[in-house]
């Protein structure tokens, strides 16, 4: 079922009766079942919710009406985003047996197509990690590679996508938490414009930089995903929704086109990873793709920004979570503040503790205008330098990670080291900007690679047609390989 798995062609199978809706289901639930025990992709599985979309389906398949592109696909959604009476609680001991009583809105348009919802998947605790590895249910595994890390933070959606136990999942992208995790399993990861998807109903790490969007197996399907979820919503004062629908575009001429490459974006990117990307690149420039070579010197501050800033937030937006309202309390206090110290000390995880204790310090007084401060006008110096590049170039293309999926255990012995996967993703949120992660090719170690493809806001129809035409054109120069016995 895996190759043979994206969402177009499972339509298929349900509109031409190979399949029934409740056979496919029950597909992927066994799938689970199976295999979630070697891959952690889930922390619940939700076979209740899941068999009852797909009755609904069947029965609109038997009286012969048509049904939408989404209508009866298996998926599943990260635990950060709100389902109405599914626990959901960001892989935190904080929000143990919280059960939303809304879904999110992203959640409410899939429901509406009669998405198949297999569960919610494992993450990062509150998405606050690049491996999937602080989560209270232990990491997700990488699919090609038990033994390495999925990503993170949306490890668990990666994992499910690239391991065929969903068809596609939806994730959160505060820092390149969608991409990172594609990249290092091998699959697609689209972050849209910062408030083309709405974040309601999503729980907030870092409400500036926060979006939502699609992991999946192909760019056709992150396009399908996109349109459907993609929509205005005055529930969320930031959502503006998207300009254009993205899957008409798909298939349309690049020939003339710019891509720009900002040389900041390859310091310190292994060598085998820099070759497939300079592969990819090629295949660009045989499709009538031009490059031009950019120069972005406030890219190095990125980093320091992204995590000053994201972390101010979290200290604000993790402030609510008290064991008072919802969620763990701890069982022995004297007063109500002992009971607040005790149940936040003992809810959070180690991660999230040392980015509250940090997001705090930089706001504090005496500090905000040497941190904070300082890092918001950088940011500003940040998105004029991606406008003043857009100016001379349609896209942009880069790393999505510097380097292959690694061993488990990494977070444990230098979380900070980990900080720097997230160096080639974490400029696109502090912009705003769309930017998408596609397979191309293998490192060294057999791991896949992914390179980025960043465009200006709102630009994701671009983005997306530019992605697409690199996979097919990728996947034809493979197939032609392959026929005439070269190794790639």
């Amino acid at each position: 079922m895996g190759k043979y798995g994206t969402i177009a062609r499972l339509h298929e199978l349900l509109t031409t009766r190979q399949i029934s809706c409740a056979e496919l289901a029950k597909k992927y639930l066994d799938a689970i079942e199976t295999d979630n025990g070697r891959l952690n992709a889930y922390v619940k599985a939700t076979p209740e919710t899941a068999l009852a979309a797909a009755e609904k389906v069947d029965a609109k398949i038997a009286a012969g009406r048509p049904i939408a592109p989404l209508e009866g696909i298996p998926m599943t959604l990260k635990d950060n985003i709100s389902t109405a009476g599914i626990e959901t609680t960001c892989c935190s001991k904080i929000l143990k047996g919280y059960v939303p009583i809304y879904d999110a809105t992203v959640w409410s348009l899939l429901k509406r197509q009669n998405a198949v919802l297999l569960g919610k998947t494992n993450m990062d605790e509150f998405a606050m990690g690049s491996t999937c590895e602080t989560s209270r249910f232990g990491g997700a595994k990488n699919p090609h590679d038990t033994g390495r890390v999925a990503g993170g933070s949306s490890g668990g959606v990666a994992a499910a996508v690239g391991g065929n136990l969903a068809a596609y999942g939806l994730g959160s992208d505060t820092g390149g938490s969608i991409r990172q995790p594609a990249s290092f399993c091998g699959i697609v990861g689209f972050k849209p414009t910062y408030g083309a998807v709405s974040r309601y109903g999503l729980v907030a790490f870092a409400s500036s930089f926060d979006q939502i969007g699609p992991i999946t197996q192909s760019v056709e399907d992150a396009a399908l995903v996109y349109d459907a979820i993609s929509a205005y919503d005055e529930m969320d004062s930031t959502s503006s929704g998207r300009k254009e629908p993205a899957l008409p575009s798909l298939g349309n001429d690049i020939r003339g086109k710019k891509i720009g490459i900002a040389r900041e974006y390859f310091d310190g990117v292994r060598e085998d990873v820099n070759g497939a990307i300079r592969k990819a690149l090629d295949v660009f420039r045989s499709l009538g793709a031009e490059t031009v070579e950019l120069s972005m010197p406030s890219l190095k501050y990125s980093l320091p920004v992204y995590y000053i800033l994201a972390c101010a937030e979290a200290s604000s937006n993790l402030g609510r979570y008290d064991g008072i309202r919802y969620g763990y309390q701890t069982a022995h206090y004297t007063d109500r503040n002992d009971m607040v110290c005790k149940t936040r000390s003992e809810g959070f995880g180690a991660e999230v503790k040392r980015r509250i204790l940090l997001g705090t310090y930089v706001l504090s007084a005496g500090y905000y205008d040497a941190y904070y401060k300082k890092a918001q006008n950088l940011r500003g110096t940040i998105v004029r330098a991606f406008e003043n590049a857009f100016q001379k170039c349609d896209l942009m293309l880069a790393p999505t990670v510097p380097m292959t999926a690694f061993a488990s255990g990494r977070t444990a012995k230098d979380p900070v080291e980990t900080y720097l996967t997230d160096i080639c993703t974490v400029p696109v949120n502090i912009a705003g900007l769309p930017g998408i992660s596609v397979p191309c090719g293998t490192g060294a170690d057999g791991m896949p690679v992914g390179l980025q493809l960043i465009g200006p806001k709102f630009s994701e129809a671009a983005v997306l047609n530019a992605a697409n035409r690199y996979e097919l054109a990728a996947r034809e120069s493979s197939f032609k390989a392959v026929k005439a016995g070269v190794s790639l």
